[in-house]
């Protein structure tokens, strides 16, 4: 069967490509086309286009990019039509997925949704979208369950979060040879910093997380650089030697880190599965942020909070994103006593996702319902 998959960043990218690999098992005549990335064209998908070409973030970049995402949404019709795939996959990316899918579903196309668009943090009136336009919707985090079928009357499957499986594949990196290899210090503790995945978010985001470097000058830090973003652009970034850099090592990165400095994000998540404490670092242009906080209702920004309902890990948000702040916090979760709560916790949210094989299981639900509607 013929499956058209859209993901538009980069950790779409990565579920992506678990989930084409799921497939492609599941059905071994699977022939994908997709948008997303690298990870997903080396899984056996037809790549149609990239998302770094794609990722915009906040109404204000959005507005910006109106005409370019548009002709986006044009093609993105043109190709699924010359396709004809016999079932739409849509992973995440809820501005552009939800209008293509309303397209689809009135072209009578078999629509699913992986990786649920956050209608429980904003603009929960989409519900009435997803419920016309959405065949099948499979969810990642344990409270969206609830919250489709006890809220809104609407079935949903749980399969649990894709990221265990991501992480649960990943080698342990040898210290020695990943500290030599990419010119970081042999002996110095590393505090990670992920910035994010977008040149917006990381000029926010980074010069503040660097500035408390010379409060901590006994750790090594070091950027995670993201693969949507070049070397060049990081460059003016790295003329502290106590600044190192790794690119596309996000992971190894976490298992050798002490602590990090993370940008709000599925990276909460991901630092915490390595279980390294972190302090969540969120800043927006001061307009898009205004607009959020008008539309937005939730306690946390971190996905390690919402999913525990509690403030596990510190978030400085907007203006309490500064030096002193970000000094404290970091200071509190290099003691000892902050840190065994954190690996207490920590362990705790890895029991509520529900286990390994998320991808699987998603694959398996996307080719049974497809095949049964051919």
């Amino acid at each position: 069967m013929k499956y058209y998959i859209i993901a538009g960043e980069a950790s779409g990218d990565l579920h992506g490509s678990n989930l084409i690999k799921a497939i492609k098992v599941a059905d071994t005549n699977a022939n994908i086309r997709c948008w997303g990335g690298d990870l997903m064209q080396q899984a056996g998908g037809d790549l149609v286009k990239h998302y770094k070409s794609m990722a915009f973030m906040g109404f204000i970049e959005v507005i910006s990019n109106i005409n370019k995402i548009s002709k986006n949404l044009k093609f993105c019709k043109e190709d699924i039509d010359a396709f004809k795939p016999d079932a739409i996959v849509f992973i995440d990316y809820s501005g552009f997925n939800l209008r293509i899918a309303k397209w689809a579903k009135e072209n009578n196309y078999r629509t699913n949704y992986y990786i649920s668009p956050q209608i429980w943090a904003s603009r929960e009136g989409r519900i009435s979208k997803i419920k016309r336009d959405i065949d099948a919707m499979h969810v990642i985090l344990p409270f969206e369950k609830d919250f489709y079928e006890k809220k809104h009357n609407y079935p949903v499957h749980f399969v649990g979060h894709p990221l265990l499986d991501a992480i649960n594949k990943q080698p342990l990196p040898n210290e020695a040879n990943f500290r030599t290899n990419n010119n970081l210090d042999p002996k110095k503790q590393i505090i990670a910093l992920l910035p994010g995945s977008r040149k917006q978010e990381v000029q926010k985001m980074l010069n503040v997380m660097l500035s408390v470097t010379k409060s901590f000058t006994n750790y090594q830090f070091v950027i995670a650089g993201a693969p949507s973003l070049d070397l060049d652009f990081y460059k003016p970034y790295l003329k502290n030697p106590q600044v190192g850099f790794v690119a596309n090592q996000t992971y190894s990165l976490l298992a050798l880190s002490t602590a990090a400095l993370v940008t709000s994000g599925t990276a909460t998540l991901e630092t915490a599965l390595f279980k390294v404490p972190q302090v969540v670092c969120y800043k927006a242009h001061w307009l898009s942020y205004y607009i959020a906080k008008k539309i937005i209702t939730l306690k946390y920004i971190s996905l390690v909070n919402l999913i525990m309902d509690k403030e596990v890990i510190k978030e400085l948000i907007q203006d309490d994103l500064n030096t002193n702040n970000l000094t404290l916090e970091l200071n509190k979760i290099l003691s000892k006593d902050t840190r065994t709560k954190v690996f207490e916790e920590y362990y705790q949210l890895e029991k509520k996702l529900g286990g390994v094989g998320a991808s699987k299981k998603a694959a398996e639900l996307i080719v049974s319902n497809t095949k049964a509607k051919t």
